[in-house]
């Protein structure tokens, strides 16, 4: 199953973006991604011309819209029909929510924790969550060089705090792309392990965020899979009661070489980190002549375990990549 390199949070002038959807798709292809969501401000117009685009560019889209309201921004993923977002309030987002996931589509919070209001109508959430079953996905990183972003660490320790209470809920980056303007700061990647079947790439993408089947990089890509005595498990599955081990042999793959040219840190030492919900289990340098580890890390009250990579970027020691978690039941 291949890594596909995805954007998942753009704009045309459809909504409030300064660029044409092809100029989007070609923008997104120069920077080494291999697909596209578009994700308009309550519309879905911009995607009329989807097929053309993406044969003249071989870029992939992926439908979507960004339902946007004065109590947060919804990023919905998947549908193949708009799904009205304008009754959407403070205490019913799960009713449009239900709409979204019967019409086939996926759900996720952009930028939750993004100053709001006057700088920006509704960035910040304030939909009223009563079941976090309902959310597919936290945008955790938005924005150019979103790992410094004092938001964009809120959101990701909201994901962490989830995934301690036992949510399966997967994490995201989005550039939230407006317009084809030159950034010289570091441009965040989620790779999808979309599978092979014979379903439309909309469809694949929904199916790999919902089972979070993603791992997100400024720089190199990260995977991991935990192996026991009976079998391996990959992102975003989940180890059953039944092979649940007092230890596992976690084997982590870095791929130095992705998006070869499009990023550049000055000092290759990176720093990998394996987290879960008993804190850090495992912290080691590595450099790029290692694109392999093994580790053996205990499994006892193990809830979930994730992969992080931090390196220096401009003068700043920071995460650069992390992988979605792979979960044990309970």
């Amino acid at each position: 199953m291949p890594w596909i390199a995805c954007e998942l949070h753009s704009h045309t002038f459809h909504s409030d973006g300064k660029q044409t959807l092809i100029e989007l798709a070609n923008g997104a292809k120069a920077l080494g991604f291999e697909c596209i969501a578009l994700t308009d401000h309550n519309t879905m117009t911009g995607l009329n011309d989807k097929h053309v685009v993406e044969q003249e560019t071989g870029i992939s889209i992926i439908s979507g819209m960004e339902w946007t309201t004065f109590y947060g921004h919804m990023v919905t993923i998947g549908l193949p029909n708009f799904v009205d977002w304008r009754l959407a309030g403070p205490n019913n987002i799960h009713k449009g929510i239900a709409e979204v996931h019967s019409s086939g589509g996926i759900v996720g919070m952009a930028h939750p924790f993004r100053i709001g209001s006057p700088i920006c109508t509704g960035c910040y959430w304030e939909f009223n969550i009563e079941d976090w079953n309902a959310i597919d996905y936290i945008e955790v990183w938005s924005g150019t060089f979103p790992s410094i972003k004092t938001d964009n660490e809120r959101a990701y320790r909201l994901w962490t705090d989830k995934l301690n209470e036992g949510y399966k809920i997967a994490a995201t980056s989005g550039r939230d792309w407006h317009a084809q303007e030159h950034t010289d700061e570091p441009v965040s990647v989620t790779y999808l392990d979309i599978d092979d079947g014979e379903e439309t790439l909309t469809q694949r993408a929904v199916r790999a965020l919902s089972e979070g089947k993603v791992s997100v990089t400024l720089g190199p890509l990260v995977s991991f899979s935990l192996r026991s005595e009976a079998a391996v498990y990959g992102i975003g599955d989940c180890i059953p009661v039944h092979d649940q081990s007092h230890s596992y042999k976690a084997h982590i793959s870095i791929d130095y070489h992705v998006r070869k040219g499009l990023w550049n840190f000055p000092k290759p030492q990176y720093t990998l980190i394996l987290i879960g919900n008993s804190g850090v289990l495992s912290e080691q340098i590595v450099i790029e002549d290692q694109p392999n580890i093994v580790i053996e890390i205990p499994g006892d009250e193990l809830l979930w375990i994730r992969a992080e990579l931090r390196a220096i970027v401009r003068g700043v020691r920071t995460l650069v990549a992390f992988t979605n978690a792979i979960y044990a039941d309970r």
